[in-house]
């Protein structure tokens, strides 16, 4: 048995920004802490990344689609790490959103006036 998440982010980067953003993330992400703890292997199938985490004898999945407008995360955390499912999901969004940040910046956001030299 497993706890199920899904995190949706929207941008407006399209798909292949959106996708070199997030395999940046990934791999910051692997190099800075997972990998320091536990195993982690990312594949790419077009626009779908597969990530899987594993750690104490415990798996967790994941696939990220990359569409145009809309990163769209699943994850499978294993039933023992389900409490644990809100903050995965705080974590997960926070840097989905953070790797996204500037292809969905609003209109009166000020951060889109200095997109110009």
């Amino acid at each position: 048995m497993s706890n199920a998440i899904t995190i949706t982010v929207p941008h407006n980067l399209g798909v292949e920004a959106a996708k070199a953003r997030v395999s940046e993330q990934l791999t910051k992400m692997q190099r800075d802490y997972v990998n320091k703890v536990a195993h982690s292997e990312v594949t790419w199938a077009g626009d779908v990344a597969t990530v899987r985490v594993a750690a104490l004898g415990q798996t967790a999945t994941a696939q990220i689609a990359v569409l145009k407008d809309l990163l769209r995360v699943d994850i499978q955390l294993p039933w023992v790490l389900a409490a644990l499912s809100g903050k995965v999901q705080q974590v997960i969004s926070r840097n989905a959103d953070e790797a996204l940040r500037i292809g969905h910046a609003s209109k009166d956001d000020s951060s889109a006036a200095r997109k110009t030299p």
